[in-house]
């Protein structure tokens, strides 16, 4: 489904007079923050909508295909930065008339009504408790200026779309992984296999991630589907959270524990392989096989579409094993790290 944000415009993009009227072309003036607040917000998927009750030189009554000074000043300023609405509502209704098209009311939002739109998912920003008012009529969320900053705004809504959830189920397992890679919402794991869950609880403490993971598996059996599932569901939801990856860092990270080191290197490049250097001297470190380890990285990697390259030494086998997760954890840390106002794809080929 579609996505949007709706923006009002006096007073959130442009600072509002004293008269409130913003009937002058050198009563344009940007709120700081706006313009590069915006271009943030730019090819995350959302369609930009301007919604304004006014017509940008304080007059009622105007011909709808008009561009107006201060607007057109407004359009051309954003366009030249890269940012381009998709669509333009204005209806200069006076509080007076009583008009469901003045905001909170949501008559001239009519089209985005319809069903096409995930207005859960969508976003309204704006100035006053009105637009706080219109994100509740809409059944969205809401952010406003004054509140926050337009570089909060940005960040809020880029660092909620690095999210997913991965439920998968088959005859052997039935799992469900939930991922924020900016670390909001609550952590935990619960596998069946303990050691595994000390492992996999290394990821958000030590990779600045929020995780959730449950699986049920047929550890009967043995704990080959499990681990093996597990590495697949999380892998997929990594990738899914990266998106397109745009402003992340990529790469990462090495660590020492104790008497063990490790060193894993990632690479998010759209590529999977393993590169596996880890000699265990124990069969099993607590209820887990230490051979399935290299397996639940190798499905990690294939699952994420990443290179990883791990190698450790060390005497203790559990150490040995919690120094790879760590590492992989700060590897993951560094790699996905984002820059709110970085747009660049860390790629030569344009594409990861």
């Amino acid at each position: 489904m579609k996505k949007a944000i709706f923006i009002d415009r006096d007073g959130t993009l442009l600072r509002e007079p004293s008269d409130e009227q913003i009937d002058a072309l050198e009563k344009v003036e940007f709120v700081p923050g706006a313009i590069s607040g915006l271009k943030a917000l730019t090819g995350l998927g959302y369609e930009l909508v301007m919604a304004s009750n006014q017509d940008g030189l304080g007059t009622p009554a105007f011909p709808e295909e008009t561009f107006w000074p201060a607007q057109n000043l407004l359009l051309r300023t954003l366009e030249g930065e890269g940012v381009v609405f998709d669509d333009i509502l204005i209806d200069p209704s006076f509080p007076e008339d009583n008009s469901p098209n003045r905001k909170p009311g949501t008559g001239m939002f009519g089209k985005y009504l319809d069903g096409s739109y995930d207005l859960a998912a969508s976003w309204v920003i704006g100035d006053r408790e009105t637009d706080r008012r219109l994100a509740e009529n809409l059944g969205a969320k809401a952010l406003l200026v004054g509140e926050l900053d337009w570089a909060q705004i940005a960040e809020t809504i880029r660092s909620s779309e690095r999210c997913a959830e991965v439920a998968r189920k088959t005859a052997e397992t039935d799992i469900y992984v939930r991922v924020d890679l900016d670390g909001k919402g609550p952590s935990g794991v619960d596998t069946g296999l303990k050691f595994f869950d000390h492992m996999l609880s290394q990821l958000p403490h030590h990779g600045g991630i929020s995780l959730e993971i449950k699986c049920k598996g047929d550890l009967e059996v043995d704990e080959h589907h499990t681990m093996e599932d597990v590495g697949i569901a999380l892998g997929d939801a990594l990738r899914q959270a990266l998106g397109d990856k745009r402003g992340t860092e990529r790469y990462g990270f090495a660590l020492p524990m104790d008497e063990s080191r490790a060193i894993v290197l990632l690479d998010f490049g759209g590529r999977s392989e393993l590169v596996w250097d880890v000699p265990f001297t124990r069969e099993y470190v607590g209820d887990v096989p230490t051979e399935m380890f290299k397996h639940f990285f190798k499905s990690l990697s294939d699952a994420m579409k990443a290179n990883l390259y791990v190698q450790a030494r060390g005497e203790n086998n559990h150490h040995l094993a919690e120094a790879v997760f760590k590492a992989f954890a700060r590897s993951l840390k560094q790699a996905v790290r984002r820059d709110v106002f970085s747009y660049d794809l860390p790629s030569s080929k344009g594409l990861l």
